[in-house]
């Protein structure tokens, strides 16, 4: 009884002294947030997903592992996407990606992209002490952009893997005489991997499951002052999802596909006094390295609170004769993690070697979101012949 009553006194005490996470968004902050804007607008109408889509020309940014199984030798492809399109017009997102198959025997893919965002133009005024006036300082012109180089090599008849390096470049105070400040450049590396099934028969349908993962991001801080306290994490990302094509006959083919991701940084957290109540929030200062393994379990309140910041998207894409595409998705992120909550809706239209899609984005969320009623739009041309992937069926 002496023991059962101390337990229960303990109980008490930890009840009555514990910290309690306040109920309010605690999102995951890092440096670079541009790259996590989807580029193009067949993923941008699928519920910002890609990383187990079939493989197109913009499989640079989603998963380079899904070149290996191209059905074209060669293609290039460009994006154009406003930002912010409800208040401004200078604010937008512009991508170019490369791909080619190395050799006669199509297993090994190379490519290389740009990702480049523009800010739009900032008047920049102050207060001259002298005369007491406000006076203009100049224009700034903050801008964000990497370039990327990929390898992939399938490592099988149904499995690939590629793996990404990046060169980034965060310009937010481009025109601001400030030497507190200053451009971060750094670097990092995607890890990726795709899987293809043989084709699958049944009575119905003809099937192909695919499956794929991404790390991207992968690399040191962005530093904008030369303080590593100031330094800023990059979005390492983590990606994972499945899908599976739906073959009815040769012109009409539906295909499925869901997808989690989870950012690999530090979530903040509370510093708490001594009757429990938060004195403020704070970013952990760890390495990019130890950052990621310990963002598996350091939200604040436990389990629960770490499944709110993973994200999940579901999407839906039917093809007539590979020609005609009508597609739509459902992207869903935790209220407390930044209450990103849209429906998407696009289309794809594809002649010979040439392609457009087009993409429009619905929030479902009280919270604005940068990208409603805007409509994406990108282009794709395909050359050097077709591989023994369009035969696969």
């Amino acid at each position: 009884m002496k023991k059962i009553t101390s337990s229960l006194l303990m109980l008490m005490s930890v009840a009555l002294f514990a910290q309690e996470i306040p109920n309010e968004p605690n999102p995951i902050l890092t440096g670079a947030p541009f790259l996590r804007i989807s580029p193009d607008a067949r993923a941008g109408s699928l519920g910002d997903q890609g990383v187990a889509t079939s493989a197109d020309n913009f499989s640079q940014y989603w998963n380079a592992a899904k070149y290996a199984f191209s059905k074209d030798y060669s293609g290039v492809a460009f994006t154009y996407t406003p930002y912010m399109s409800s208040l401004t017009s200078d604010v937008f997102l512009l991508n170019a990606t490369y791909f080619t198959f190395l050799g006669t025997e199509e297993r090994s893919t190379l490519a290389a992209s740009i990702y480049y965002f523009n800010m739009g133009e900032i008047e920049l005024n102050s207060l001259n002490a002298a005369t007491g006036q406000i006076q203009n300082d100049g224009i700034a012109k903050p801008n964000e952009f990497s370039i990327d180089l990929s390898y992939g090599l399938r490592l099988s008849d149904y499995y690939s893997m590629a793996v990404t390096g990046r060169f980034i470049r965060s310009d937010l105070f481009n025109g601001l005489n400030d030497a507190t400040v200053q451009p971060a450049n750094t670097f990092a590396v995607d890890i990726a991997g795709f899987y293809q099934s043989e084709t699958m028969s049944t009575n119905n349908f003809d099937g192909k499951l695919r499956a794929g993962f991404q790390i991207s991001n992968i690399g040191p801080k962005l530093d904008y002052s030369n303080q590593e306290d100031n330094s800023s994490y990059l979005p390492t990302n983590l990606r994972l999802g499945v899908g599976y094509d739906f073959k009815f006959d040769d012109y009409n083919k539906v295909a499925v596909t869901t997808e989690f991701a989870k950012l690999l940084v530090p979530t903040p957290q509370y510093e708490f006094d001594e009757e429990g109540n938060v004195r403020y929030r704070y970013i952990p200062n760890k390495g990019p390295i130890d950052g990621i393994f310990s963002s598996f379990g350091d939200a604040p309140g436990g389990g629960s609170e770490e499944l709110k910041e993973i994200t999940y998207s579901v999407g839906a894409e039917y093809s007539y004769n590979e020609a005609l595409f009508i597609r739509a998705g459902y992207f869903h992120e935790n209220a407390m993690k930044g209450d990103r909550q849209h429906l998407t809706l696009g289309a794809g239209l594809k002649y010979n070697s040439f392609g457009i899609d087009f993409s429009y984005l619905i929030p479902t969320s009280k919270t604005n979101n940068a990208l409603e009623n805007t409509l994406r739009f990108g282009v794709s041309w395909n050359f050097g012949g077709e591989t023994q992937n369009s035969y696969d069926y």
